[in-house]
């Protein structure tokens, strides 16, 4: 008996007509064709700087501990579920992006089931849609991070949770427990709603017992995330991965005013981030006009709502307080469900909700191509094309004319030359690594010359030009100091600095990567033998 169920409310009963085995392959082919331009990219990112180089390892030796890369701890199914489909695609980059078209599927499956479970099929549907084409969802739909794994999971794992006529603790229990063990921080929502199935517990005495079998069933999935780590702990001496990774991720953002700071941006990662703010504000509009009494009821069933609110803010406050970087797809379970409360929202009181369904899905379809004005992470949306296509042309150029040279050069593209298994190189290059480049990184590097004869350089974040509107300049000296913000050197700039000279750059959309070469004068001698 579900929360629902509970309250005596439920779906609507007609609306179930259509069995979801019959749609997952429809969800696959529309996901694959829809991203079938990009599934030969080259890793990107975190793919190429940790889980994909987990996997290989795996897929190799084995190992559920990375050995060519460095080990944080992550949880090993995403390497479990990469290695065995390798075992039957191949180790070819269009294999993995096939798979994650899979998962990505599957997610959507299940956002369709938790929306029609609540609502009809026509909401679940436009809901589904909606999820599939807002641009930060679009993009993670084909890259190998855990969040996406992760995600599958959860949204299975809310479906079951919140569906009114079934008792689902154990395949819930399942479902966050392989959510939890493809990433850690998915425990987050499970956990919340065993708090919030305790505050049920302690107040709604007739159906305790099926509130305790829930608390259990929310807080199974804490024994294998224990378990992994007590595994990781035997193998490496660390619990939470190595140490600069737990200052990064989690003991160095304990400030109070970064905490402060973080919630503000994570509220707008939640509803404004990427057009969003097209159906949050088209909802809020709504939410102002006088409706008839019979028409302002609620849009989902109460006991729902409330337990969305609770997902949603557990994961605003943790998401701002765990996490060094503030990449918005560590929040991708939650994109679904604020969609569901909108679309929701516009079919309780609007009767031709159509109009404000299609607008939002133009805004959507538009931030996947044009960029905010604002910094943002490549891979919120198409931008991250741009990068690889410019990170594979420069690398291509090292590779062709200067084989053996060492390249100075920031993440992700020290593993790009490094690790042919990315896809960006025959072989590897030799590289001397900096932070990035802002202007005391170069001035670093020009500080030890003899190190490399060679630099590729690129811009590490989208920002608006400076002669273009941009929402966040006010907010550079605090992003600064908390988020590893900063300006990199144009190629003109760190030429100069370098006493290099530029062969070669490109620009896409903003985005812009260069080739430096530095010619070393060598001192030989000759002696007798």
């Amino acid at each position: 008996m579900s929360i629902l169920s509970r309250s005596g409310t439920s779906g609507d009963p007609a609306s179930k007509d259509i069995p979801l085995w019959m749609l997952f392959p429809l969800f696959f082919v529309l996901v694959y064709l829809s991203h079938i331009t990009l599934l030969r990219l080259p890793y990107f990112w975190d793919e190429g700087g940790y889980y994909i180089p987990a996997a290989w390892d795996f897929f190799r030796t084995g190992t559920l501990i990375p050995q060519t890369t460095m080990t944080n701890a992550h949880p090993p199914l995403p390497s479990i579920l990469l290695a065995a489909w390798w075992h039957i695609s191949g180790y070819v980059v269009s294999g993995t992006r096939t798979l994650v078209c899979m998962v990505t599927a599957t997610a959507l499956l299940a956002v369709f089931k938790l929306a029609r479970s609540l609502t009809t099929t026509t909401i679940a549907a436009v809901t589904t849609v909606l999820t599939a084409i807002y641009p930060i969802w679009f993009t993670q739909s084909t890259l190998a991070h855990a969040d996406i794994f992760a995600a599958a999971f959860t949204l299975w794992g809310l479906a079951l949770y919140l569906d009114p006529n079934a008792d689902n603790q154990i395949l819930a229990a399942a479902m966050f427990s392989f959510a939890a063990l493809s990433k850690e921080t998915a425990i987050v929502t499970p956990a919340a709603l065993a708090l919030w199935e305790a505050a049920l517990f302690l107040r709604d005495t007739p159906h305790r017992r099926t509130h305790a079998k829930w608390i259990a069933a929310l807080l199974a999935p804490i024994l294998p995330l224990v378990a992994w780590y007590a595994y990781h702990f035997h193998k490496t001496g660390f619990v939470f991965g190595n140490p600069e990774f737990l200052r990064y991720n989690a003991t160095a953002n304990l400030d109070a005013y970064r905490i402060r700071l973080s919630l503000w941006h994570r509220l707008l990662h939640l509803f404004t981030h990427m057009n969003m703010w097209v159906p949050v504000a088209c909802t809020l509009a709504i939410l102002f006009i006088p409706t008839p009494k019979e028409k302002s009821r609620w849009p989902l069933p109460k006991p729902a709502l409330k337990a969305i609110a609770v997902i949603l803010i557990a994961n605003w406050i943790a998401f701002s307080v765990l996490g060094g970087a503030l990449l918005t797809r560590y929040l991708l379970p939650m994109f679904p469900l604020i969609l569901l409360l909108c679309v929701a929202t516009w079919s309780s009181r609007l009767p031709h909700w159509g109009a404000i369904a299609a607008l939002s899905a133009a805004a959507f379809l538009a931030g996947i191509w044009i960029n905010p004005p604002y910094a943002f992470a490549p891979e919120d949306n198409l931008t991250y094309r741009d990068m690889i296509v410019l990170h594979q042309q420069a690398i291509h150029l090292i590779e062709r004319r200067y084989p053996q040279a060492t390249v100075l050069t920031a993440w992700p593209a020290t593993s790009e030359l490094a690790r042919p298994e990315l896809g960006y190189t025959r072989t590897p290059i030799k590289v001397t690594p900096i932070e990035n480049f802002a202007i005391d990184q170069i001035q670093k590097a020009a500080a030890d010359p003899g190190s490399y004869d060679t630099a590729l350089i690129f811009s590490t974040k989208w920002e608006p030009a400076a002669n273009q509107l941009n929402l966040g300049k006010p907010n550079e000296s605090t992003d600064t100091k908390y988020f590893d913000f900063h300006h990199d050197l144009s190629p003109t700039e760190a030429a100069a600095l370098l006493h290099g000279e530029v062969i070669w750059q490109e620009r896409r959309k903003g985005e812009w990567a260069a080739v430096l070469r530095f010619p070393r004068s060598e001192e030989a001698t000759l002696t007798h033998p």
